[in-house]
């Protein structure tokens, strides 16, 4: 069983039947609220009516109470008890709610404890609670042990008063901080590798889109590495070729198969 593979069980959950859309549908134009009248208005609530007739909830006969004051037991286990005893907690002589409280064995006494559950005791207590039930007390009468059960709800515990607090003595001025010194300027990324050094400043750059092959964005490319003139290319030797086709977006071989060498010595003969 994997986390992608839970599943609802088949049919526990269905889609909402969406109504009012088109004839078609079976559930069109009125949307299964029939014609006119208030029911077929949204906001209305007639719960329970059934127009002269004795209501089915007025017909049908009333079973149960909840009684409105019932007490709330705060319920500890022999297996609780058992872990207390182990750990040292319990206070010796007769132990009632507000001693398991401050032992940390139940939270709160609320309106009493319960001592619930069966099992066995490894040491003899003195228990005195607001009901027992008679697995729990067996359980404790078999270790040597007895609960006294006391028809009272316990006393809250009191809170210890907290001792005043103590003025803080003064933070000491902490000492000014040295000043940081500026981070050692980065060094300059080099500049990109270039193909050849003579550039436009070397008269007018020739339009390498005359060859055959190149153009515009190829040739960006080119200037971009250096390449302006026919005779630049014309002078490239298979090193030249690997390094061009590497730097601009081209498939391998096209220099040659277009014959950009041959066509830029043809050009630049004619500059």
């Amino acid at each position: 069983m994997r986390l992608n593979e839970l599943a609802d069980n088949p049919g526990a959950t269905k889609a909402r039947l969406r109504v009012g859309r088109g004839v078609g549908s079976g559930k069109g134009k009125t949307a299964g609220r029939g014609v006119k009248g208030q029911k077929s208005r949204s906001g209305v609530s007639i719960n329970g009516f059934e127009g002269g007739q004795m209501p089915i909830y007025m017909r049908l006969p009333k079973r149960g109470f909840n009684k409105p004051n019932r007490l709330k037991f705060a319920e500890l286990t022999i297996r609780r008890l058992q872990q207390a005893i182990d750990a040292g907690v319990l206070p010796k002589g007769e132990i009632d709610a507000a001693a398991l409280v401050a032992a940390g064995v139940i939270r709160r006494p609320l309106d009493g404890v319960r001592l619930i559950g069966s099992g066995e005791l490894s040491k003899a207590v003195k228990l005195t609670v607001r009901g027992a039930s008679a697995g729990a007390v067996k359980a404790v009468e078999a270790a040597k042990g007895s609960v006294n059960i006391v028809d009272e709800k316990p006393a809250k515990p009191v809170k210890a008063e907290a001792a005043p607090k103590a003025k803080a003595a003064p933070k000491p001025k902490a000492a000014p901080k040295p000043k940081a010194e500026k981070p050692a300027a980065k060094p300059k990324a080099p500049a990109p590798k270039v193909l050849y050094t003579d550039g436009p400043t070397d008269g007018d750059p020739d339009d390498l889109k005359k060859i055959k092959g190149i153009g515009p964005k190829f040739e960006g490319d080119l200037n971009s590495k250096g390449v302006y003139y026919f005779r630049q290319i014309a002078a490239w030797k298979k090193a030249d070729v690997e390094m061009v086709e590497g730097v601009i977006d081209s498939f391998p071989g096209r220099i040659e198969r277009d014959g950009w060498i041959a066509q830029a010595k043809e050009f630049s003969k004619g500059s």
